[in-house]
């Protein structure tokens, strides 16, 4: 019989403490990241310009004309739709007029650069969103479903080859938001729309939000990790 604490008895599973720390590191990454944007949100950037203003700026400045900025509503929900050329940013970016705000802004501009250049990690990770929702979605009711019909040398082995598309999702992710924030950073450098002590803010608040991606890469890794050591390369009667 199969027990989802396979190999470490029905009760105890010390593999727990991986979903554990995937847990932590999460928690305090995503603490990181909202104390970081409200202390900075507080700050008003010398411009005078809001998000979706900077957005536009650095759009045109690019040479992006094609891309439409909206509002939409949620704390911290920008993002760059790159299949409708929309950049969407939140209530709390796109009419402030804060320093992080226009980081924010600025790093979701990165990505629809990154769509002009035909940057190739992004196109490596949209190439990958089908498997990897398929792989999340799916990964644990097979998994399951293997261990109930006693299929484990076959279902459980594929339901970790799903899981393993979401994780490379994860971590194919981490390139393109780190360059993001770079070209960001440069580009609010260049086209004076921030200047001294508002751009080392900006980084700190860019520098947070990258962590989130970093935290949710690790957690998937460490629940990778669990289901290697709890299912992989193992045969049960």
């Amino acid at each position: 019989m199969y027990g989802l604490g396979y190999g470490y008895g029905m009760y105890y599973d010390p593999t727990y403490i991986l979903v554990i720390l995937g847990i932590i590191i999460t928690l305090a990454a995503s603490a990181k990241v909202n104390s970081t944007f409200n202390k900075y949100s507080k700050v008003r950037s010398m411009s005078g310009m809001t998000g979706a203003d900077a957005a536009k700026r650095i759009l045109n400045s690019a040479g992006i004309y094609d891309v439409s900025i909206q509002h939409i509503s949620g704390n911290l929900t920008d993002h760059y739709d790159p299949k409708h050329k929309v950049l969407r940013l939140s209530d709390s970016v796109y009419n402030s007029m804060s320093v992080a705000a226009i980081g924010v802004a600025a790093h979701e501009c990165g990505h629809a650069i990154q769509d002009q250049k035909d940057y190739v990690p992004l196109r490596l990770r949209a190439s990958l969103v089908p498997v990897a929702n398929i792989g999340s979605m799916l990964a644990w009711p097979v998994i399951v479903l293997g261990l109930i019909l006693g299929a484990f040398e076959t279902l459980v082995p594929i339901g970790i080859i799903l899981f393993s598309a979401a994780v490379l999702f994860q971590i194919v992710t981490l390139p393109v938001e780190f360059n993001a924030s770079s070209r960001a950073i440069a580009v609010l450098d260049s086209t004076g729309i921030l200047g001294g002590e508002e751009i080392r803010y900006t980084k700190k608040v860019l520098s947070a939000a990258a962590l989130t991606y970093v935290a949710s890469a690790a957690a998937s890794i460490l629940q990778l990790l669990r289901l290697v050591l709890l299912f992989g390369g193992r045969n049960r009667d």
